[in-house]
């Protein structure tokens, strides 16, 4: 996958969604370019918030995968995640301050409008179960059973491509 650093196009999104409040841009990265704030974030999320393992959490994906960082009005790096190729979709993470403002919303629509971009037909993600309903909300369906993953409770969940129409969430 090519990998830039360009601040996405805007994938439509209705207008009385919460995150047109609060101004933010969403970055689209790769691994060598922010692997120090992307960690961070994902350290204080997954780690420290969730403990996680330090172990599970870098791996092997991070070098290939399209990164995305979430800028606030503030100019602070508050949120991230990554899409593989293969349409994986993971390492969501919000700051705890940043929290139901609507961004994990907008993340999740620009990081789809990236995968059809990509001309990705599907997208899948390991949801944890506390989210279920976040990622149904947004058109993903829950698939087979509950499985745990670094002592979590999560469950797979996938969502068909539209491409009729030029949004998604």
């Amino acid at each position: 996958m090519k990998k830039t650093n360009n601040v996405l196009p805007c994938c439509y999104v209705p207008a009385d969604s919460k995150f047109y409040k609060a101004l933010m841009r969403i970055l689209e990265t790769d691994w060598s370019s922010h692997h120090d704030i992307l960690t961070d974030i994902r350290s204080k999320v997954f780690i420290e918030e969730q403990q996680v393992p330090a172990d599970l959490e870098i791996d092997e994906h991070d070098s290939e995968a399209i990164h995305f960082l979430v800028l606030s009005e503030d100019k602070q790096f508050i949120a991230t995640a990554r899409l593989l190729n293969d349409g994986h979709i993971g390492r969501i993470a919000v700051l705890k301050e940043y929290r139901n403002q609507g961004i994990g919303t907008k993340l999740l629509s620009d990081i789809l409008c990236k995968a059809k971009q990509l001309n990705l037909t599907r997208v899948f993600l390991n949801a944890q179960v506390n989210a279920e309903k976040f990622y149904g909300n947004h058109g993903f369906v829950s698939e087979g059973e509950i499985f745990m993953d670094a002592g979590i409770p999560h469950i797979k969940m996938t969502k068909k491509l539209n491409y009729e129409r030029n949004h998604f969430i």
